[in-house]
């Protein structure tokens, strides 16, 4: 049985790209950009990759059509990576077609550990050919992710950071909270010397203030990176931001395919769940 949707429309934006409209223009408003993602992950079948192929397409066409302050955010395992590594390339690489075509951006989403490396590879590929229009993400509580910042640094390549939401053994991930924010730390500080604009996604107000902070000592102007946040979380403080001088971005989920974003948050960091509920009641 189909969960109603009203227990996630504060954290999803609507089931369609129609319904998210309204929401993504009064964001817009407030002088605030946006990356639209359509919701769902793990497309066993070709058939349905290239749907969704087309379904982003057609997003592209309606940030287009109305006008919005928008990027795109995309999951490769929804255009078929678990299906095969050159199809998924293949769905993308038309996909960024489009993008280029319109002068748009796209943000390869990374998804569990053991799609990081084909989602670099194919990143990579996708970079080499389309530059500025394609961007990736990198979490910070991966061992990997020191090293795979510095590379993808040293090509200037455009980097959402985050800690990381997804569960992983120590093996490849820190566990502790001080020790996540001690590597993002680290890690802003090579994306903020070598690449144009890096991407911080982050709720942590220690995060915030030390990177507000670190910017002033170094003499780092406010424009020179972006602060980014979830729709439904934070909204006052990100408008905030923006009235201080800093970038500003809201991350706006929608589609139908709700629930495994829903409930990832709450579930896969026992961290979530207290998130979740602190920052409801934070503006």
């Amino acid at each position: 049985m189909k969960l109603p949707f009203f227990l996630a429309k504060r954290f999803v934006a609507g089931e369609s790209f129609t319904e998210s409209v309204p929401k993504a223009e009064a964001l817009n408003q407030k002088n605030l950009k946006l990356t639209l993602d359509l919701l769902g992950e793990n497309v066993k079948n070709k058939k349905k990759a290239s749907e969704t192929v087309d379904s982003y397409i057609r997003l592209l066409d309606g940030i287009r059509e109305h006008n919005l302050q928008s990027s795109i955010s995309i999951k490769l395992t929804m255009m078929g990576l678990d299906i095969d590594r050159d199809f998924c390339r293949d769905n993308l690489f038309r996909l960024l077609d489009v993008a280029q075509k319109h002068d748009q951006f796209v943000r390869i989403d990374m998804e569990g550990s053991d799609c990081t490396q084909p989602t670099l590879d194919i990143f990579n590929e996708a970079f080499a050919e389309y530059g500025r229009h394609v961007g990736t993400v990198i979490q910070a509580m991966l061992h990997r992710s020191k090293k795979d910042i510095e590379e993808l640094a040293e090509k200037g390549a455009d980097i959402r950071l985050v800690k990381g939401a997804y569960k992983e053994p120590s093996k490849i991930a820190l566990q502790d909270m001080p020790a996540i924010r001690e590597a993002f730390k680290e890690q802003f500080k090579v994306l903020l010397s070598k690449t144009p604009c890096p991407r911080i996604a982050t709720h942590d107000d220690e995060l915030i203030e030390w990177m507000k902070q670190y910017a002033e000592q170094e003499n780092i102007p406010k424009d020179r990176f972006e602060f980014q946040m979830l729709y439904g979380l934070r909204e006052d403080t990100m408008v905030q931001l923006n009235e201080e001088g800093y970038q500003t971005r809201v991350y706006v989920p929608f589609g139908s395919d709700w629930l495994p974003y829903f409930t990832r948050r709450l579930t896969e960091r026992k961290e979530n769940i207290w998130f979740v509920l602190s920052t409801m009641f934070k503006k």
